[in-house]
């Protein structure tokens, strides 16, 4: 096994990595109790934004949290700690919740800060190794994210500290999204691109994939057939809904329907849709999620199905290709 330039196997470096920095986030368990609870309160009323600040290091674990809390339903936003000081502070108001992550509590440029957001009035939350510290004083909640050691070999580097740092973000932000009751819709409304997309189009409604207004395909029960395959292929579904007066839905045709009746004693073209429809099919509320839709029509092996509401009257079409899109786009 290769030996490092100061001795020692990198891969027995790399297990003590590991193994400080899972160590720093477990002891943050114990720590947990009314501080915490009193946080994510502190966040759950907050009227404005939550600010997420720090320098150096804790300034990217403070981008991260700030990235996770917004796309779990908390407006949030990432300010730099230097330039707070130095113009930017504006963008802090009273309504606001400031979290600072410094693991002195010492940090020049948040300690600058103290004095500037005491007098606009905004929250404080503090993520330190340091309570006792100015900025853990300082703060309306301070949660301590002190570790026995850093992961780097001189005790130095910020590593295992910074890693139980953003973990205690990451709580704080998944207990708050619990507590606004943030659900998989709502995570599909802000994921529309990207693999989360793609997973967040399965957990999409099906109101906002069905085909609606003009491009609903339907027909009275007494149209004659030329109209049906007018409608169908003008439509492109495969399929038209039959529908009554009053706008609910008597029946299908589709695509299997025509060529079932198309026999030399059938006189299709002299039929109405009533004739040759499909009574009773398959239909679907616009509450139902994407994937749900898809399961169904795959068990059921249909291409497309109607979306009614409670009382029967047609709000929608949705066809195979647009749930299939759901996994591909």
């Amino acid at each position: 096994m290769s030996q490092g330039p100061n001795g020692g196997a990198p891969i027995d470096l790399a297990r003590r990595v590991l193994e400080t920095e899972a160590r720093a986030i477990l002891d943050l368990i114990p720590r947990l109790g009314a501080d915490f609870e009193r946080a994510v309160d502190v966040l759950y009323r907050c009227p404005g934004r939550v600010i997420v600040t720090g320098m150096g290091k804790s300034g990217i674990i403070a981008r991260k949290i700030a990235a996770t809390l917004s796309s779990t339903g908390t407006p949030a936003m990432f300010l730099h700690a230097a330039e707070a000081v130095h113009g930017d502070l504006g963008v802090i108001q009273r309504d606001d919740v400031v979290v600072a992550l410094s693991y002195s509590g010492e940090t020049e440029e948040l300690v600058r800060l103290l004095e500037a957001l005491k007098r606009l009035g905004a929250r404080l939350i503090a993520l330190t190794g340091v309570p006792g510290s100015t900025l853990g004083q300082a703060a309306d909640v301070a949660l301590n994210c002190a570790v026995a050691e850093e992961a780097c070999p001189m005790n130095l580097a910020p590593t295992a500290s910074t890693t139980a740092t953003l973990a205690m973000g990451d709580a704080l932000a998944m207990a708050l999204s619990r507590r606004k009751g943030f659900g998989i819709e709502d995570f599909a409304d802000l994921h529309p691109g990207g693999p989360l997309g793609r997973r967040g189009r399965q957990l999409k409604r099906i109101e906002t994939l069905m085909h609606t207004g003009e491009h609903l395909p339907k027909v009275a029960p007494d149209a004659g057939v030329p109209e049906v395959v007018r409608e169908i292929t003008s439509k492109r579904l495969g399929m038209t809904c039959v529908v009554g007066a009053a706008g609910q839905l008597e029946g299908v045709v589709t695509d299997g329907d025509l060529r079932r009746h198309m026999t030399e004693r059938s006189n299709l073209l002299e039929r109405q849709a009533a004739d040759i429809m499909t009574r009773h099919p398959v239909t679907i509320a616009r509450q139902m999620l994407a994937v749900e839709a898809l399961r169904l029509m795959e068990e059921r092996k249909i291409t497309a199905v109607v979306v009614v509401d409670p009382a029967g009257h047609v709000e929608g079409v949705v066809h195979l290709h647009d749930l299939w899109r759901t996994q591909m786009i």
